[in-house]
């Protein structure tokens, strides 16, 4: 029994979340590190974080839409939402890939279009 724990124990991913720094890209790249109720494209994003209504929808995080001006608890909506579409890259710890998926929607690792927001997040992590 003692084995078989830790032979799953030991199975687990290596990271479990992504670093501390892709939270303050996240931020810097989405609002220069404002806090408060931000409304960006043209009114559809709310927060530090810039979410939109539908992503919050998709996170399942209990709560209320306006909660989204915190940043604490967009952080935990971006934490759901990422692990519930990009699991792998959540697992590796892929700042890139996660970037991609939170500014393109579940499809996004896939979207050309992604690819300079993504860039913008990792520079951001390396104080670029």
């Amino acid at each position: 029994m003692k084995k078989t724990l830790l032979a799953l124990l030991l199975a687990l991913p290596a990271y479990s979340a992504p670093p501390e720094s892709f939270w303050r890209a996240l931020h810097h790249v989405e609002t220069s590190g404002r806090l408060g109720p931000i409304r960006g494209d043209n009114g559809a994003a709310l927060g530090p974080l810039q979410i939109h209504r539908a992503y919050w929808q998709d996170s399942g995080v209990p709560g209320r839409y306006s909660d989204c001006a915190d940043l604490a608890y967009s952080r935990r909506v971006v934490s759901a939402y990422l692990r519930r579409y990009a699991r792998a890259a959540w697992e590796r710890g892929d700042a890139f890939s996660l970037a991609r998926v939170h500014n393109g929607g579940p499809s996004g690792a896939k979207k050309r279009a992604t690819l300079r927001y993504a860039q913008k997040v990792v520079d951001s992590m390396r104080g670029r």
